[in-house]
């Protein structure tokens, strides 16, 4: 049993660090292309995978830590989740988006009034005729 273990662990490890390498965008990559992260990950078996796992990819602060305070780098300050109600970008649209909404809104209730008042007097000259 020790022996599949020895296996599959690292093939296991194998699996998931490559999967995680080609679902990662370039930008995110660090010290070597993407291309290479690949080629070391499947061709050094054992090492390629943990040295993706601890040096190749630029890995985000947890949810709930720090993203480096004032002495943060620009990209960790844009990877810092900011909640729907907190960010004035998002309210902004908001109130943008409903003032758009509400003249949509009147246009469409128009047309309906109007294609409504069409329909009334088609049925009133056919009730005549």
């Amino acid at each position: 049993m020790l022996r599949v273990l020895m296996f599959l662990i690292p093939l296991a490890l194998t699996i998931y660090a490559f999967i995680d390498c080609l679902n990662t965008p370039e930008e995110e990559t660090r010290h070597l292309p993407k291309v290479a992260w690949v080629f070391i990950i499947l061709l050094f078996w054992v090492v390629g995978p943990v040295v993706w796992l601890a040096a190749g990819k630029h890995r985000a602060p947890a949810a709930g830590g720090r993203a480096g305070g004032p002495f943060a780098s620009a990209r960790e300050q844009r990877a810092r989740y900011v909640a729907p109600d907190d960010n004035p970008e998002f309210l902004a649209s908001l109130r943008e988006g409903g003032a758009q909404d509400e003249a949509l809104l009147k246009d469409w209730e128009a047309d309906l009034r109007r294609r409504e008042e069409e329909l009334r007097r088609r049925e009133g000259e056919q009730g005549t005729d």
